[in-house]
């Protein structure tokens, strides 16, 4: 019986198959990340980032669109799966103020895996939390 000896063949040249193209999610801060940051108990102001592995550095933008501001540092600490971004934006009144989020990736086996730390702006130092999409 030929034909019961295919099926099996066949089922295990799919799992061989599959397998990487399951395994290969990317860099773990690769995507769209939402979320907000502000103080405890008061106004938060919400947040998108955008970040990609361009095979050698983090790349990303905070808010992407007319006023985006590009990452100037974005590094992952694999150790301990912590994370430190520097920027140079604007605040709220237009002037200028640095921007530096550090924080810890949660979750890290799940797509939706989220990061939490700190978002200093300026003189401010906030709470940060940002999911990815």
């Amino acid at each position: 019986m030929p034909g019961k000896s295919v099926l099996p063949g066949c089922l295990l040249a799919v799992a061989i198959l599959a397998a990487p193209v399951l395994a290969q999610e990317g860099h773990p801060l690769t995507g769209s990340w939402h979320g907000s940051w502000g103080p405890n108990g008061g106004p938060q102001h919400p947040v998108l980032l955008y970040m990609k592995w361009d095979s050698k550095n983090i790349v990303g933008t905070i808010n992407p669109g007319p006023n985006a501001v590009p990452l100037k540092v974005a590094k992952l600490d694999p150790e301990n799966w912590t994370v430190h971004f520097e920027a140079d934006g604007k605040d709220a009144s237009g002037n200028p103020a640095h921007i530096v989020i550090d924080g810890r990736i949660a979750n890290l086996g799940s797509y939706n895996r989220t990061i939490t730390g700190t978002w200093t702006e300026g003189a401010t130092k906030s709470e940060f939390k940002v999911t990815r999409d």
